[in-house]
């Protein structure tokens, strides 16, 4: 899972080189505090999903509480999505 977040987040930049300008393309990956973020929010998100719908089928009723904390959490992987690509 890192390896496809690593490509994922990977960019592409050209950079002019030589007395003729000609343009290169390289490639900037991203830091690792970053992919291993991101999958901990995935790892976080897959067991608060869980959770809930283990509050469900025991329980018979809808926990605002781990829903408060799935949707802090989608928030926090849009939030990395926008500023990776800006």
């Amino acid at each position: 899972m890192r390896r496809l977040l690593r490509k994922m987040f990977t960019k592409q930049v050209w950079v002019q080189e030589g007395p003729r300008k000609k343009l290169r393309r390289v490639e900037v990956p991203p830091s690792e505090r970053l992919v291993y973020a991101v999958a901990f929010a995935i790892a976080a998100i897959t067991i608060l999903t869980g959770l809930e719908v283990a509050h469900m089928a025991f329980l018979g009723s809808w926990n605002s509480e781990v829903f408060a904390g799935i949707m802090s959490v989608i928030t926090f992987i849009i939030g990395i999505f926008i500023g990776q690509k800006a």
